[in-house]
């Protein structure tokens, strides 16, 4: 017996990877529906690779009574005007938005990091997914910490377009297409030129001279990880589609190797080790596009602080730091609360 699900949002690009994981983990469905925005409603779009094609409901239409569970992909704006809806109809609501993620009723959850806080949904009826920076990063040092108990942070991300979605991703393209043919450059999504070039600025700026992007990076590795842990972020758009990179360099309260934390990290839930000190022995964004793992090399010894260890950490933002993760809190929500059949 498997589960009713729909797919909010379900037209964008997290919406459709999601489409993509859950054809492609075989997820137990038995009926799976696809809603967006009346702009979209009556187009079809596949699942994925199956051939199986969808015709695109209208939310505002939609009723969620007697659907089990309700991916969000919306933004914040319609997952604050229709989550609740859900929520109160019965159907367990797992959103994407940073709309929940520091609610304190709401759990804030990377199953291979703190699965048994998913219990904590039952007071909203509702699950939040990190931010796409943050999920790669917790999965990479949840193992380590519980190792070596982390005491400080400090992390460079290296994010890629397509986390400002696919108007980020024509951006970039079109932005590339205009300096090869002569033509002039626009911006419209990002504050400057992308193409060619780096932004240090990704959401807005707050008082303190960071950016949101950063304070999430923070605040949600507290909350998912270990509220202790001292973190400062520098959250920077490259010109890249797919795959967020991050520097990370971490200072633990107890002594840990190299080859340790190699040796943990090799056999810890979510993580491919690529760690080879040669030519091409490390994983790039390019690499990643389309896999699950989050990917974690150069791996050394961090003299500048006692006990500190860095790490290049590579992951598909599109997948688990959004799709892959959602449909991961799904199954793990069928395995430990939902159980059906």
């Amino acid at each position: 017996m498997g589960y009713k699900v729909a797919v909010v949002g379900a037209t964008g690009n997290v919406g459709r990877e999601i489409l993509s994981i859950l054809a492609e983990r075989e997820f137990p469905m038995d009926e799976v529906a696809a809603v967006a925005s009346s702009r979209s409603q009556g187009t079809e779009i596949e699942m994925g690779d199956t051939g199986k094609m969808l015709k695109v409901r209208n939310i505002e239409h939609f009723d969620f009574a007697g659907w089990d569970i309700a991916l969000f992909a919306a933004g914040s704006g319609p997952t604050k005007e229709y989550a609740p809806k859900a929520a109160a109809a019965g159907c367990v609501v797992i959103d994407n938005s940073s709309l929940y993620r520091m609610d304190p009723d709401v759990p804030l959850i990377v199953p291979e990091v703190n699965p048994e806080a998913i219990a904590g949904y039952k007071a909203r009826n509702i699950i939040a997914n990190p931010n796409c920076s943050t999920a790669q990063l917790v999965v990479a040092l949840k193992p380590l910490h519980d190792a070596a108990t982390i005491k400080r942070v400090v992390v460079s991300t290296y994010q890629s377009v397509s986390g400002a979605g696919k108007s980020g991703m024509d951006e970039l393209f079109e932005q590339s297409r205009a300096i090869f043919v002569g033509d002039p450059k626009e911006n419209h999504v990002f504050t400057k030129q992308i193409a060619f070039n780096v932004i240090p600025h990704i959401d807005v700026f707050l008082d303190d001279g960071s950016t949101k992007e950063e304070w999430k990076m923070v605040v949600e590795t507290k909350k998912i990880l270990d509220p202790k842990i001292k973190l400062t972020a520098t959250c920077v758009r490259v010109p890249v589609f797919v795959g967020h990179s991050e520097a990370i360099h971490i200072e633990f309260e107890n002594e840990i190797t190299v080859k340790q934390a190699q040796d943990i990290l090799r056999e810890a839930p979510g993580i491919m080790l690529v760690d080879k000190r040669e030519d091409e022995g490390y994983i790039t964004p390019v690499e990643c596009v389309g896999d699950s793992a989050t990917y974690v090399s150069r791996v050394r010894e961090d003299p500048t602080v006692e006990n500190g260890l860095i790490l290049w950490c590579v992951s598909d933002n599109l997948r688990k730091g959004a799709a892959l993760n959602a449909v991961q809190i799904a199954e793990l929500l069928g395995r430990t609360q939902l159980k059906k059949g």
